[in-house]
Parts: C-alpha cells; sequence; structure tokens
C-alpha cells in the first residue's frame, strides 16, 4: 500500500484515540517497505513504541476519568443532602461531622486528581473538573457558614466581676475650676484613680473550649482547599462584633472627636475614669484572650493567626485611643491635669503589653497609633500644668479674704501639688525643659547657692523637674499672697493672714510627700517666714496697747506721786482697746489649732503679764470702779481670739 493513497486510513479521525490508532496504522504500513534504511526503520520503530505508549497513557486515563465520575457523585450527592437540610452539621453530632469533614476532604482531593490529568478545554473530562470545583465550593460555602455558627453559640459571656469598673453616673464630680478655687480642693477632683494590675494579666476563653478543635480543623479544610480567604473573612467579622459587645459592657460609647470636645467637664470626667479602668480591662484581658483564640484556631497556618487578631481587634483598640486623642487636643483646663496624667500613665504602661500583641507589619498602625496619642497626652499634660501656673499667677482679686484665714487658692494649689507627687516619673519626665542648658533658672527663688543652702551647706545636688516647677509654683502662691494681704486697711491682719498662709504651706510640704520634693530647706525657711509675720503681728496689735501699761509719764514730779486722773485716762483707754481688739480678732480665724494656741499663749505671755503687773501695781491707786478688768479676765478673753466668731464684751463692774 501506497502512503498517502488514503484507501488504508479511516476517512474521519475523531478524537485523540482515532489520530493515535491512524498513526499506528501508518507507521505500521511504512515499516514494510523493501527500500528502507536501518536508519529509517530504526525511527519509525521509536516512533511506533511511543505511539504504543500514549495509546496505553490514554486507556489509564479514560479508566481513571471514570472512577473519579463515580466517586465524585456519591460525594456531590452527600453535600446536597445536607444543603437541603436546615439544621446545623456540627449541632447533630461529632459523627455526622466527622463524616461532612470527609466527605469534604475527598471533594478536595477529587479536584486535584482532576486537575492533575491536564484535561484538554472543552472535553468532557473538563467538564467534570468544573463540576468538581462547583461540589467543592459548594461544601466551602457550607463549612464557612458552620465556622461562623460555631463561633457565635460557643462565645463565652464576658463578665470581669474581678474588677469594679462601672463608675458612671453616679460618680461625684467637684466642677469647680481653678479659676473659683472651691472649699474642697482635696475632694474627687484631686483624688487619683487606684489603678493597679492585680488580678488582670490571665487569659479567659472567648469560645468554649470544647469546639476549639472543630474550629482548627475546619480552618484548615478551608485553608488547605484555597478558601483561606472566606475563612479568615467570617473569623473577623464574628469577632468584631464580639469586641464591640466587649466594649459596650465596658460603657465606651462611640464617640467622636466632637462629641468629646462638646462635653462638659462633670460628664467627661467619668467618661475618662471609665476609660481608664476599660483600656487596662480590654488590653491585659480581653486583648490578651482574643490573641490566645486567634492562635489556637490558626497557629498552624502561619502569619494568618496574626493578621486575623490585627483585623479584628483594631477598629475596638483605635475607637479607645481615638477617645485619648480627643482629650489631648482639648482644651488645656487644670482641673483636668490628673485624669490627663491618669491616661498617660495607663496608656504608658501599656504600651509593652500592645507591642507583645502586635509584634508584627501587620499591627503597626496599632502600635504607631498607640505611641503618637502617648505623645499628645505628654504634650498636653506640660501644657496643662503651664497653665496651671498662669492661673495661679493671674487669679486676683479687689476684695480682702475675710477672716484673714487660709484662702481657697492655698489650699487648692498646695492639694493641686501635693496629689501631683504621685505622678512624679511621669511629669520629671515631661516636664524636663529640653531647650534650657540650666532648669533651675526655672524657678524664681531657686539658685544654685541657694540650693546648697537647702541642702544644710553639703554639695549642691541634682534638682529635679518636678521641683523646680513646684517651686516656682509656690513661689508665685507667694506672690499672689502678698498681693491679697495688701487689700487689708489694718497692718496686723496683713501679718495675721500671710502668717496663717504660709504657715499651711509650710505644714502641707512638711506632713507630705512634698518634704521630698522641696526639702528641710525650704521648710525652715517658711517657718522662719510665718513666724517672723506672727511677730509683726503681735507687735501691730498689741505694743501700743502694751504702751499703756507702763509708768512712763504717770508720775506727779512735784508731789512724787502717781497722778491718778492720768490712771484712770490709762485704765480707759485701755479697755477701749482691748475691747476693740477682741471684738474684731474673735472674728479672724486660725484654722491651726496648734498654730491658734501657740499665738494665744504667745500673746498671753506679753500681754496679760504685762497687765498683771500694772494692774497689781495701781489697783489700789484708784477706785475699782475704773477698773473693767482683772489679769484673769484678760487672760480668759484671750481665749475667744481666732475662733471666726465675733464677739463683743459686755462684762459687770467689779
Amino acid at each position: 500500500m501506497a502512503v498517502g493513497d488514503g484507501k488504508s486510513v479511516t476517512p474521519i479521525l475523531e478524537g485523540e484515540e482515532n489520530l493515535i490508532a491512524a498513526a499506528q496504522h501508518i507507521v505500521k504500513a511504512l515499516g514494510t517497505k523493501k527500500n528502507l534504511t536501518d536508519d529509517v526503520r530504526k525511527i519509525l520503530a521509536d516512533l511506533g513504541t511511543q505511539l504504543s505508549s500514549m495509546s496505553t497513557v490514554n486507556e489509564t486515563k479514560d479508566e481513571g476519568v471514570s472512577e473519579i465520575e463515580e466517586r465524585l457523585n456519591l460525594v456531590q450527592e452527600k453535600v446536597m443532602n445536607w444543603e437541603t437540610d436546615q439544621s446545623m452539621i456540627w449541632d447533630c453530632g461529632p459523627e455526622e461531622a466527622f463524616e461532612y469533614v470527609n466527605t469534604v476532604e475527598e471533594a478536595r482531593k477529587l479536584t486535584e486528581s482532576l486537575e492533575t490529568l491536564y484535561l484538554d478545554e472543552g472535553g468532557e473530562g473538563n467538564k467534570l473538573l468544573r463540576r468538581a470545583h462547583d461540589v467543592l465550593q459548594m461544601a466551602m460555602a457550607r463549612l464557612e457558614e458552620e465556622f461562623r455558627h460555631m463561633l457565635i453559640q460557643n462565645r463565652q459571656p464576658f463578665e470581669p466581676e474581678h474588677m469594679s469598673f462601672r463608675s458612671s453616673e453616679e460618680d461625684v464630680v467637684d466642677e469647680g475650676s481653678i479659676i473659683s478655687f472651691e472649699d474642697d480642693p482635696a475632694g474627687d477632683l484631686l483624688q487619683r484613680d487606684s489603678i493597679s494590675r492585680f488580678s488582670e494579666d490571665y487569659i479567659i476563653n472567648l469560645v468554649h473550649p470544647d469546639v476549639i478543635p472543630e474550629l482548627k480543623c475546619i480552618a484548615n479544610l478551608m485553608f488547605i482547599s484555597n478558601y483561606d480567604q472566606e475563612c479568615s473573612h467570617a473569623y473577623i467579622c464574628v469577632r468584631k462584633d464580639a469586641l464591640d459587645e466587649c466594649l459596650f459592657i465596658l460603657e465606651m460609647e462611640k464617640l467622636s472627636i466632637e462629641d468629646v470636645l462638646r462635653m462638659e467637664w462633670a460628664s467627661l470626667n467619668s467618661k475618662i475614669k471609665r476609660w481608664i479602668r476599660a483600656m487596662k480591662i480590654f488590653v491585659r484581658v480581653y486583648l490578651a484572650s482574643e490573641k490566645f483564640l486567634s492562635d489556637q484556631i490558626f497557629g498552624e497556618l502561619g502569619s494568618v493567626s496574626s493578621v486575623c487578631f490585627v483585623e479584628a481587634s483594631k477598629v475596638s483598640i483605635l475607637q479607645l485611643l481615638n477617645f485619648g486623642e480627643a482629650i489631648a487636643i482639648g482644651p488645656h483646663q487644670p482641673e483636668k491635669l490628673f485624669r490627663i496624667l491618669d491616661m498617660y500613665e495607663v496608656l504608658a504602661d501599656l504600651l509593652p503589653d500592645i507591642d507583645s500583641l502586635f509584634p508584627d507589619e501587620a499591627g503597626c498602625c496599632v502600635k504607631n497609633e498607640c505611641r503618637e496619642v502617648l505623645r499628645r497626652l505628654g504634650d498636653c499634660v506640660r501644657v496643662t500644668f503651664l497653665e496651671f501656673e498662669n492661673a495661679v499667677a493671674s487669679n486676683t482679686s479687689t476684695t480682702p479674704f475675710a477672716g484673714g484665714g487660709i484662702h481657697h487658692l492655698t489650699k487648692y494649689v498646695m492639694n493641686y501639688i501635693r496629689t501631683l507627687t504621685d505622678y512624679s516619673d511621669s511629669l520629671n519626665l515631661l516636664l524636663r525643659d529640653h531647650d534650657r542648658e540650666d532648669p533651675v533658672l526655672l524657678s524664681p527663688d531657686m539658685s544654685p547657692h541657694r540650693e546648697e543652702e537647702n541642702n544644710g551647706g553639703s554639695s549642691p545636688c541634682i534638682v529635679s523637674p518636678m521641683a523646680l516647677h513646684f517651686r516656682s509654683v509656690a513661689s508665685i502662691l507667694e506672690c499672689n499672697l502678698e498681693d491679697r494681704s495688701k487689700l487689708y486697711k489694718d497692718a496686723s491682719l496683713q501679718h495675721f493672714f500671710l502668717m496663717n498662709n504660709i504657715h499651711y504651706m509650710a505644714q502641707k510640704v512638711k506632713g507630705s510627700e512634698l518634704r521630698v520634693v522641696f526639702g528641710d530647706g525650704w521648710i525652715r525657711k517658711h517657718n522662719w517666714k510665718f513666724q517672723q509675720h506672727a511677730m509683726n503681728y503681735e507687735r501691730a496689735t498689741w505694743s501700743s496697747m502694751l504702751s499703756l501699761l507702763k509708768d512712763d509719764g504717770l508720775h506727779n514730779h512735784s508731789w512724787n506721786s502717781v497722778s491718778k486722773s492720768l490712771l484712770k485716762e490709762r485704765f480707759r483707754t485701755f479697755n477701749v482697746a482691748f475691747e476693740e481688739v477682741y471684738k474684731t480678732q474673735t472674728a479672724w480665724l486660725i484654722p491651726d489649732h496648734q498654730l491658734r494656741d501657740d499665738l494665744r499663749i504667745s500673746t498671753s505671755l506679753k500681754v496679760v503679764q504685762a497687765y498683771r503687773t500694772f494692774w497689781g501695781r495701781h489697783t489700789h491707786d484708784i477706785s475699782d470702779k475704773y477698773i473693767k478688768y482683772n489679769p484673769d479676765d484678760i487672760e480668759n478673753h484671750l481665749l475667744d481670739l481666732f475662733e471666726g466668731s465675733p464677739r463683743s464684751l459686755n462684762p459687770h463692774r467689779r
């Protein structure tokens, strides 16, 4: 048979099998020719072997596709049966769940087998491959649904009973500003919250532990089937909702920056205290537990665990940080300083926790935002403290303070800075003046020489930034008090007022943590100051009266005897002056019991002793009707002074 005559070749070749068969027939026909060389015969023999091999592969492929189709039919039937069933597979028991997982695994393997056969587009095998993909997709959708359902239904309730964080509307808040300086500066406004770690550092089960293996199994199966995005998305959505619920339980509302800036301080103060508590619980308990849950389910899948955790949690943590940012950019009112410091310290304290929870690139946005909010809160602390200094300096009055007692400004300022000592580490960091080579210049009454004196003549020590600022505030306060004292027309009341207030400042420093900040030298200096004012008060009040109790000018030189008329005038003048002092100074107030007793004793030693001597020397020189008070009367009346209740003397005649 001649090659190419076409009579021995099948007229129409259909499909790959017919082509191979035709090629084998041609090679066999050519091989019968006698005039072929050995080389041509060898080539035809090799070609025949290859064609025979291709025919065998096709036969095997046909058998494999047939077997896969039978298995796929069974898998599809099982998957479709569950599609028509409304119940959840894992709720039906472990056997049904195990069977369904095996079914899905079978679908995945069948799909992979069909893909390895490299079936031609448009052929019967490719149609089978598309059907396998459809079955697998249907199974994956069902697994995603089961995964979501299991996460939601087995969520553990979040009830942080270990910490009393509900501090909302019943909080009593002092709404007085630094400008008003109310009477009770040591109230809620200046009290620092007790914020400790106690039992916060532990993991709670956010999802029931019994279902973790099932969740992990579903996740692994979806990931190995290239449905990782669907699985991750389902997890992130469910856990986002759980985190929102956690913030709701912690009473953290979703507030915009504008909402926060418009809020009244009383309400804002309460929300800040909630934020402080919520941040510690949310980060150390909830986020730590959230991270643990993510690692349990996705831990074997590389970086997936970290990405899922970050995507699920970042909206909630950024919501909390957004509140901190709103506080930081708000008005720098001095009464807010303690709450802002609390926020700064809790965020600084949580920074290592946040770094450990978000160590990867995926969590950089959270770490960066946390550091930015911390920086802004620090700037807010620094500016607010300077505003406090300015407020003290600018707090002036045109009317004298009634009674010459301890001014509200003095109480407020000293209690304010005493409370600030609780934040010494933060303040020393934030108040450091990087632009000054010599920070001592910050305080008007502190120089290196004076600092050496304050330390008892020993070598100068380094003064902390906080100490310098506190001494500066105290110096500003003293200047303010000096100006206020000048509002009194009575010189004795000027000294009385300064004595009271400087004594209060010295005692506040001496009896608190401020002693370390100000130093014993400062205390000695101010003890001397208030004692000087006490002496000046006595001199201004009693000097003219004590001069009446001297014999100078009483004697009649002609007769060498006491002038009775002059003596009567002396007693009358003394009585009027004493009664005026009594009426006036019983209205004056020394709140400190010890200072009040000390001044009474000091006054008695001078006045009563002088009166007793004068009275004893001249009580027989004139009639008793001209002597209204005996020495004991004077001594008893002096005990009525400085009580803050005005009285008048109406003594009976002896």
